[in-house]
């Protein structure tokens, strides 16, 4: 049997009826995230060199403790990213995850998400390919469009 590789580098496109400030909250405040990102719940201020946190739903553990490696609010967010909510995931190098939010015609949006340098993190690159970040991506713009979660 042949396995492929997921790829180091990771690209996914999808059109929201949002403002770009609106996509900017969801992916920066905990009221958005938990209701698309498996209840976890965000805590940076989104500032440069900042932490980038994800919370387990309860608090209990971090899911994710990175840091915000580049922004311009509320068109670009890039940030480090390592899956601590699993010990396979955690012990490999941070990846990155870039954020593009461009606005377009009759309030839609281009949300460009760029999931990279994935190379040395083989299990991390396998675990966000396609269905994982698509059903990520796809409760933003549910959660957006609806005002309801896609996992309630």
């Amino acid at each position: 049997m042949t396995t492929t590789a997921a790829p180091a580098t990771q690209t996914y496109h999808l059109f929201i009826r949002a403002t770009p400030q609106q996509i900017w909250d969801a992916i920066t405040k905990p009221e958005y995230s938990a209701g698309y990102l498996f209840g976890a719940l965000v805590e940076t201020t989104g500032d440069i060199g900042s932490p980038f946190r994800y919370h387990a739903p309860d608090r209990s553990s971090l899911w994710g403790d990175e840091t915000v490696l580049d922004a311009d609010p509320p068109h670009r967010l890039v940030v480090g990213y390592r899956g601590l909510y699993n010990p396979d995931l955690a012990t490999e190098p941070a990846s990155r995850v870039s954020w593009q939010i461009e606005p377009g015609d009759s309030g839609v949006c281009l949300l460009t998400v760029v999931h990279d340098r994935l190379e040395a993190a083989p299990k991390t690159a396998a675990r966000v390919a396609g269905p994982s970040w698509m059903r990520v991506l796809s409760g933003l713009k549910t959660l957006l469009e609806t005002g309801e979660s896609l996992n309630a």
